[in-house]
């Protein structure tokens, strides 16, 4: 199983990713794409420029479309993330933007899960720099992944994380054995 795991910063994403490692025998984690281009020599902006963003879409959509490791693998951000910091910054996310990469890597997951900001996320999770960009983007990644302006994740089933935090782990695993019927 491929599994992609979006959402804005600070509201337990790799907490889930981990969780998921741990509890789906024989299934890696794969690095996030900032760390990956980190790692290639990329040099980050900050805040991240249109640049970067762009740089880390590009990234992610080379992670997702990668061969499958033979265990199943649970991605840290998907293009949805960036194209929704794209969004958030003020940019057309869809402008010179190649569908078809996208569609296929979302054809390659058999889940995408959101992660959105909810009234626990702000009790329970350390506060998180750039506030209004997380508001933002969380906003952004809520519009895109309904709309799905670019046909790129229409066949990909999507389940939003928006109840109480200790309960996404049983969430995703229910959703993942609903995929493999």
């Amino acid at each position: 199983m491929r599994v992609g795991i979006s959402g804005t910063h600070g509201t337990g994403k790799t907490t889930l990713v981990e969780a998921l490692s741990a509890n789906l025998s024989g299934h890696v984690a794969a690095d996030e794409p900032y760390y990956l281009l980190e790692e290639e020599g990329y040099e980050f902006q900050f805040p991240p420029s249109l640049e970067d963003y762009r740089a880390l879409l590009a990234r992610s959509v080379r992670s997702l479309r990668s061969p499958p490791s033979p265990s199943g693998t649970i991605f840290d951000r998907t293009p949805l993330d960036y194209l929704a910091y794209l969004a958030a910054i003020g940019a057309d996310p869809s402008e010179g933007v190649d569908g078809a990469p996208l569609r296929s890597a979302f054809a390659s997951l058999d889940l995408l899960v959101i992660t959105v900001i909810t009234p626990e996320t702000e009790q329970i999770l350390p506060a998180m720099e750039m506030p209004g960009l997380r508001a933002r983007m969380n906003d952004a990644l809520v519009e895109l992944v309904y709309d799905d302006p670019l046909n790129a994740w229409e066949d990909t089933p999507v389940l939003e994380l928006s109840g109480p935090l200790d309960g996404r782990l049983d969430a995703v695993l229910a959703a993942l054995k609903q995929t493999r019927r």
